[in-house]
C-alpha cells in the first residue's frame, strides 16, 4: 500500500478539520472527525480499504477510549494518532505479510496500538504548537476589541485558525504519512517476527488497549457493585455471543429500568419530605408498579 500526493493532502485536511472547534462545534469536529474509531472509516475510504481502516481504529479507539484533556492539558494528540497512526499502521500490516494474513489478529491489532500511541504522544507537541501559535490571533483579536472592530472577532475565531493547523496540522501530517509510509514497511520486514523487538512491540501494544479500559472504569466505577453491568457486557459477547449492536439494545432495556426505578424512588423521596401523598402522585405510583 502506497500513498499518493492527493491521498497524504486529503488525510492532512481531516487532521485539520478533526481539531478545529469552528467546524460545525466540537461535537462534530474534535469529538466525531477526531475519534478514531470514526477516523478509521475516513482513512479507510482515503486509502481504499475501509475493512482494513475500522479495524485499525476500533485498536486504537480502546486506548483512547477515556482521554480527556481538562483545562488543555493533552497527554496524547487523539488527532495524530487517527489520521497519522492509523494510515502508518494500515501500511504497515499490508506490508508484512504474516500481518496481511490476518489483520483482525492479535498482532496487528497490537501493532496498531502501538503506532497509534506513538503518533499521539508525539503529536501532543503538535497540539501546543497550534495553541502557541494561536496566541498570536488572540493578542489581535483584543486589539480590534479595544479599539471596537468587533466584526472583525469572526477572523480570529473561523479564519486565522486555519493557518496554525497548516503549519501544525495538516503540514507534520502530509510529509509524515507520505515519507514516512515505506519507512516504516521497511522497518518491520527487516525484523523476523518471532524476534525480540517484534515480540516487545506486540507486547507492549497487547497492554496498551488495559490501560484505555483501566483509565474509564476510574472515571465511572465509584463502588463495587459497579463492575457488574461493566463486566455483563462482556458476559454477552463471550458466552451469548452478542455483537455490539445487540449488547447495545440489551443496554438500553436495562437503562430505561433504571430511569423507571429512579422516578419511583424521586417520587418515593418526595412523599417522605413532605409527609403526604397527593392524589396524583398515588395514581402515579400505582401506574408505574
Amino acid at each position: 500500500m502506497e500513498i499518493n500526493v492527493f491521498q497524504a493532502a486529503l488525510l492532512g485536511l481531516f487532521a485539520c478539520l478533526a481539531s478545529m472547534p469552528g467546524l460545525g462545534g466540537t461535537s462534530i469536529g474534535n469529538y466525531t472527525l477526531g475519534r478514531p474509531l470514526v477516523a478509521g472509516l475516513v482513512v479507510g475510504i482515503i486509502l481504499g480499504d475501509i475493512t482494513l481502516g475500522i479495524i485499525v481504529g476500533m485498536a486504537i479507539q480502546v486506548v483512547y477510549i477515556a482521554l480527556v484533556t481538562p483545562g488543555g492539558t493533552v497527554s496524547a494528540d487523539v488527532r495524530a494518532a487517527c489520521y497519522i497512526g492509523i494510515p502508518l499502521a494500515m501500511i504497515a500490516i499490508k506490508g508484512n505479510p504474516a500481518l496481511a494474513a490476518d489483520p483482525s489478529g492479535a498482532d496487528a491489532a497490537a501493532l496498531a496500538t502501538t503506532l497509534g500511541a506513538t503518533c499521539g504522544t508525539l503529536g501532543a507537541i503538535l497540539f501546543y504548537g497550534t495553541a502557541t501559535v494561536n496566541l498570536a490571533w488572540q493578542a489581535m483579536g483584543w486589539k480590534w476589541l479595544e479599539k471596537g472592530d468587533t466584526h472583525k472577532l469572526y477572523l480570529v475565531d473561523m479564519v486565522l485558525p486555519w493557518i496554525s493547523h497548516i503549519l501544525c496540522s495538516f503540514i507534520p501530517t502530509f510529509v509524515i504519512v507520505y515519507f514516512g509510509g515505506d519507512m516504516v514497511t521497511t522497518l518491520l520486514n527487516s525484523l523476523p517476527m518471532d524476534g525480540i523487538p517484534m515480540k516487545t512491540l506486540f507486547a507492549v501494544g497487547s497492554l496498551l488497549p488495559c490501560v484505555g479500559i483501566a483509565i474509564l472504569l476510574k472515571q465511572v466505577i465509584t463502588k463495587a457493585t459497579d463492575f457488574l453491568p461493566f463486566f455483563f457486557g462482556f458476559t454477552l459477547a463471550a458466552v451469548m455471543g452478542c455483537n455490539l449492536i445487540a449488547c447495545s439494545a440489551i443496554a438500553c432495556f436495562f437503562a430505561l429500568i433504571k430511569f423507571e426505578l429512579s422516578k419511583i424512588e424521586s417520587k418515593l423521596e418526595k412523599v417522605g419530605t413532605t409527609g403526604t401523598i397527593t392524589a396524583s402522585v398515588d395514581d402515579e405510583e400505582e401506574e408505574d408498579i
